[in-house]
């Protein structure tokens, strides 16, 4: 269902690339131009979200962030959003036998609280059996930025490390122990960060596209990475 996992090697990315993520957006506009129920646009969506990353990694990429479902997205109809969580329930059950003997690590990002004990058993199962890995797949899900930042400073609170600086904030994120974004992209067509990675994206570099995350390519993402490649970040400076 997700696609193969055997690409043959490709060129590398910009070698400032060490960590590029995606809002997976318009899987449901996809599927309504079509005259598909959504549930049929999130299904060509994990097939590209599949493909997307392999391409990633086959690029060098260390770590890669997809932004799966938020904490916004549980007012979504029902049925959607049992299709999304059996889909991931689905991939999680897939990425055991294709990563086992890659050098890929899987963690997930967000809240656990509110996802069936089932689907929390599969995630935890996974990262502890690829932790440790070269290559970094983050899965947000049941993720919000605001959200990320909130619990960290509790956690932080309860350790009693408050006041706190940037570091140590960083280090209680869900992101903790990789680098911040160097390149977002959005697909879809909206220019908004949707409360993605809030803290780790403040100085990345957005790209925006129009196509449909099930019609986004390795091509165009080459493209983007191109452009990037270009691009002068100051961080702040001159």
């Amino acid at each position: 269902m997700f696609g193969s996992f055997r690409r043959k090697k490709v060129e590398t990315a910009p070698s400032a690339v060490s960590h590029i993520a995606f809002i997976m957006d318009g899987n449901g506009r996809w599927a309504k131009r079509r005259g598909l129920p959504r549930e049929a646009g999130h299904r060509a969506g994990a097939k590209t979200f599949s493909r997307i990353v392999e391409h990633c990694i086959a690029l060098g990429i260390p770590t890669v962030t997809v932004y799966a479902f938020s904490t916004e997205n549980w007012r979504r109809p029902k049925q959607e959003v049992d299709a999304i969580m059996e889909l991931l329930d689905r991939y999680i059950e897939d990425t055991f036998s294709r990563y086992a003997d890659r050098d890929v690590e899987v963690v997930f990002l967000g809240r656990r609280d509110g996802l069936s004990p089932s689907l929390v058993e599969k995630m935890e199962r996974l990262e502890n059996e690829s932790r440790g890995r070269k290559t970094r797949v983050n899965i947000a899900l049941n993720y919000g930025g605001r959200d990320e930042i909130v619990r960290a400073v509790n956690r932080l609170y309860e350790e009693g490390k408050l006041p706190c600086d940037e570091q140590t904030l960083s280090a209680a994120l869900d992101t903790a122990g990789r680098p911040d974004p160097d390149v977002v992209v959005r697909t879809g067509g909206d220019y908004r960060t949707s409360n993605f990675l809030l803290w780790g994206s403040a100085y990345a570099e957005y790209f925006f596209t129009g196509t449909l995350w099930p019609d986004f390519t390795e091509r165009e993402l080459d493209r983007i990475l191109t452009d990037y490649a270009k691009r002068h970040r100051r961080f702040g400076g001159l």
